[in-house]
């Protein structure tokens, strides 16, 4: 007996209509730069920052019309991509760190990849909510009633977090290390 082939996807209704696929092409497009440095901040890694920025449109794809008539769809947008985050860390967790910077010295603009590379170590060894609250608040620049909006918590707990994530940046071996003074 010989079949056809199918085409999967006819089977599969469309979950956006057709005023609201254009609609969400141009929301993702203009989010997806932020998403990526957003989700860069969060984990450290260029490649996985693009997976999770992706997954994060794909969820509000298929939400998209709760997005759409959100008060604010980029919070609710970042709230997505923060928890998608957080999913990664708890099925499986990273032990890699970034590796020391190379031994030849670099002239130029360059030279700050050892600093970028101390700083995100240090980053990693935070907490995953104050990792969050330190990426929105300075690689963001987000307030925080944002931040609030975006974690699902008070302005209260984004502020003691984001003290308690300072405080541990200040003492962190990993920024000391390349510290001259």
């Amino acid at each position: 007996m010989v079949t056809e082939p199918r085409d999967e996807l006819a089977a599969v209704p469309d979950i956006v209509d057709a005023d609201g696929g254009e609609d969400f092409s141009a929301f993702a497009t203009s989010r997806w730069p932020g998403l990526v440095r957003l989700a860069f901040g969060l984990t450290g890694d260029r490649w996985l920052a693009e997976d999770i920025a992706q997954t994060a449109l794909a969820r509000a794809y298929v939400a998209w019309r709760r997005v759409s008539r959100a008060d604010d769809p980029d919070a609710y947008l970042r709230r997505i991509l923060v928890n998608t985050s957080h999913r990664r860390f708890r099925r499986r967790r990273v032990t890699e760190q970034p590796g020391d910077p190379p031994d030849t010295p670099v002239e130029g603009p360059a030279d700050l990849v050892g600093e970028r590379a101390a700083l995100l170590a240090a980053l990693h060894q935070l907490p995953p909510r104050q990792r969050a609250v330190i990426v929105l608040r300075y690689w963001q620049d987000l307030t925080d009633a944002q931040i609030a909006a975006t974690l699902g918590c008070s302005p209260g707990t984004v502020r003691s977090q984001l003290s308690r994530a300072l405080a541990k940046l200040r003492v962190s071996p990993a920024l000391r290390e390349g510290d001259d003074r």
